[in-house]
């Protein structure tokens, strides 16, 4: 991995944090001005570069931004007990909601700032915001008369004056991480309870691929998704989700259900580029399975990384490479599927953070497959699929190692006009896809067929067999 790239993260991060975005000529965009969510997941980048010896020249210099981000953190929690949002952390500067989600990402961001300065403030801030905020927001609800009764989830946000949001979302799970942190290190059974009860909430919706719960008075005491068909889920939500329940119980069959159902959308005729390997689209049909929008939400490949370095590692070695190659269009939060222009140019602090954490953690994948393609591979160029509605067009090409070998009349079905000659079957450790087209010796292909190989539950390569182009 090219330290440089990590290098022009950091200073952007170091630059800009805890501002949310940057615009095209460099300067901070102050309609949403600094927040929680910029500074908490600063913080997590700077832990790991702080943690990491090729790094140790900047120690001080990141040490000192840390410091910085978690004293702006402790500035926006609310220190007034007559408040419902009391222990909560204002979620801008300017803004007057505390979210239950901020409290979420602040808690194991100042824990790590506390590891790193011996800060008490930031350790007494962290309890603080589980132990009395994340608490409230779980409870509060049902005994003042927003919900009906307790149901275990987490209420959206709650202004200083007490005026509530109380749709509870899987986004919450991501919580996990910062109460099994305090929980291990405060021993405090408070934690584990409402850990438990979250848990038994939210898991059979998550499992079903619900986003938020509309509770009763106020609502229909139903779980929704987005749209008027409610087809539609937010990308982020889910891996913050996967995230936090990952940290908490590892790859459970919660996890893995949730994670290759979506990691498995397929592209589609209106969006021939979307690959889910790399990053998932900004918003996600469930019921048709695939993109519903035409970028990517660049911050999903970081957030991931840590389920896909272990358990998904095709993913993991593909995205980390196609971010490598395109890191500015990735400081983006939305790439386009085509080529990776951005959506909105927008700079994004939480995503530089986030794939940050992403390229200091790659390490090549060893398995024994990579091992044979290392030692008896060829080379050959894959191009993968841009836009196939009138005529067909390709992205850049993309240099890859295959192992090739001739098709077998089994495995194919010959089309008119072509013989077992004019087709190849490769084995590859990348995520290739159907109309893709790859070059070897000279020759042209496209991809028909794409067979995924499994061992012990992990996709270990895939197989494809590729008809050649006969006016290519």
């Amino acid at each position: 991995m090219s330290v440089s790239v990590i290098e022009a993260y950091l200073d952007f991060v170091l630059s800009y944090a805890p501002y949310f975005y940057v615009d095209s000529s460099g300067e901070p965009d102050l309609d949403w001005g600094k927040g929680v969510a910029p500074a908490a997941h600063a913080i997590d980048f700077l832990y790991e570069i702080y943690n990491d010896s090729r790094f140790d020249e900047r120690k001080s210099e990141v040490f000192g931004k840390i410091v910085s981000l978690a004293d702006f953190l402790v500035s926006l929690q609310c220190t007034e007990e007559s408040s419902l949002a009391y222990g909560g952390f204002k979620s801008t500067e300017s803004s007057n909601y505390y979210y239950s989600i901020d409290a979420m990402r602040a808690i194991p961001s100042l824990l790590k700032a506390y590891s790193v300065t011996e800060n008490q403030t930031y350790f007494d801030s962290a309890m603080f915001a589980a132990e009395v905020f994340l608490y409230n927001m779980q409870h509060k609800p049902s005994e003042l008369g927003q919900h009906d009764k307790y149901y275990g989830g987490f209420a959206e946000a709650v202004t200083f004056e007490g005026a509530w949001l109380p749709e509870m979302r899987i986004l919450h799970l991501y919580g996990l991480i910062g109460l099994k942190m305090l929980f291990e290190q405060a021993k405090n059974p408070k934690f584990q309870e409402m850990i438990n009860d979250a848990l038994n909430f939210y898991r059979g919706a998550f499992e079903s691929l619900w986003l938020k719960f509309s509770p009763l008075p106020s609502g229909d005491g139903r779980w929704h998704r987005l749209g008027t068909s409610e087809n539609l889920v937010y990308d982020d939500d889910f891996a913050y989700a996967l995230n936090g329940i990952y940290f908490y119980e590892g790859f459970s069959k919660t996890v893995s259900r949730v994670y290759d159902f979506l990691n498995s959308m397929p592209p589609s005729l209106e969006y021939p580029a979307y690959n889910p390997a790399i990053c998932w689209a900004g918003y996600i049909d469930v019921e048709k399975r695939g993109a519903a929008c035409n970028y990517y939400d660049a911050v999903t490949s970081g957030i991931l990384w840590q389920i896909r370095k272990n358990h998904d590692k095709l993913s993991f070695d593909f995205s980390t490479k196609i971010i490598e190659d395109h890191w500015q269009e990735f400081m983006f939060w939305g790439p386009k599927f085509e080529d990776y222009t951005p959506i909105e140019e927008k700079k994004s602090v939480v995503t530089v953070s986030w794939l940050g954490i992403l390229l200091l953690k790659y390490v090549p994948p060893q398995t024994p497959f990579i091992r044979t393609l290392n030692a008896y591979g060829e080379e050959i160029t894959l191009y993968p699929v841009r836009e196939a509605k009138d005529d067909v067009y390709y992205g850049e090409g993309i240099r890859i190692k295959a192992l090739v070998q001739p098709s077998r009349i089994e495995e194919i079905i010959l089309e008119p006009g072509y013989t077992i000659n004019d087709y190849i079957t490769i084995h590859v450790f990348v995520p290739i896809k159907p109309r893709d087209k790859v070059e070897r010796k000279g020759l042209q292909y496209e991809v028909s067929t794409v067979q995924d190989v499994y061992f012990r539950g992990e996709l270990v390569y895939k197989t494809a067999v590729c008809r050649r182009l006969i006016t290519a």
